[in-house]
């Protein structure tokens, strides 16, 4: 089924054609320090990243995603609440309209400018397909995007790409890189279980949400907002705001490592 961030087709219409969105897993969730536990057995987390896995990058009409080769633990995400080593599938972004909002996470009712979401999947299952089914299947690396001054230079190497993927259905070759250069200095986190937060919206992710933003600058913020949600014949309509409400968070635990 079709599914946008507008009224007629947006968050709240969801649940009707994916029902599992009203499920009591749903992300993304306001994260709130007064509720948070503070998990001493947490251990640090760790990625090694092959830049050569590195495959595409393109504009699906929804976000703008990194793809990786994942047909081997050539880019893992291991440690901090996970069971296992995570194979590194694709990275895409989260963004507002403006720079006071686009973070789907709320830190303390605070909402970001944007958010990445670097997604792996556990190589125990069979295939992505079979992980996405499990509860245990797949691992989000969750990091904020705060505008401040200066401009991410890591970041510079995705948003020079922004050009050739401008409108929907546009991929680019994007060899060699690292995804790790864009990770903050803490590797303090947040970690719950929760769901995809696009449909079918599956409730099989471990939440990892990185406690501190990188600094980005609002050039580049806008950047994103350059790429247009429709295909090159049809009318140019910006892509913005693909981001979902929180979800409530029910009897849920938020651990953290810090």
């Amino acid at each position: 089924y079709p599914w946008g961030y507008d009224g007629d087709n947006g968050p709240d219409q969801w649940h009707k054609n994916y029902p599992i969105a009203k499920g009591r897993h749903q992300s993304p969730i306001e994260i709130n320090n007064k509720e948070v536990h503070y998990d001493r057995s947490l251990l640090p987390w760790f990625a090694s990243y092959d830049p050569c896995a590195a495959k595409t990058i393109l504009n699906n009409g929804k976000t703008c995603r990194v793809v990786f080769d994942d047909s081997f633990d050539r880019s893992v995400l291991r440690g901090g609440p996970l069971p296992g080593v995570y194979r590194l599938r694709q990275l895409h972004f989260h963004w507002g309209s403006s720079d006071d909002h686009g973070s789907e996470h709320v830190v303390n009712g605070v909402r970001y400018a944007g958010e990445l979401h670097l997604l792996h999947w556990n190589p125990k299952y069979s295939n992505y397909l079979d992980a996405v089914r499990r509860t245990d299947g797949i691992a989000v690396l969750a990091i904020f995007l705060q505008v401040g001054k200066t401009p991410k230079p890591e970041m510079k190497r995705i948003l020079e790409e922004i050009n050739a993927i401008k409108t929907k259905g546009k991929e680019a070759p994007f060899p060699n890189f690292d995804p790790s250069v864009l990770f903050p200095k803490s590797h303090d986190y947040w970690t719950y279980h929760g769901s995809f937060t696009t449909p079918p919206c599956e409730e099989c992710i471990t939440w990892i949400v990185l406690r501190e933003p990188i600094i980005v600058s609002s050039d580049q913020m806008a950047k994103l907002r350059s790429l247009s949600k429709n295909a090159e014949n049809e009318p140019d309509l910006p892509l913005v705001d693909n981001w979902r409400p929180t979800q409530p968070r029910y009897f849920r635990m938020v651990s953290a490592s810090f």
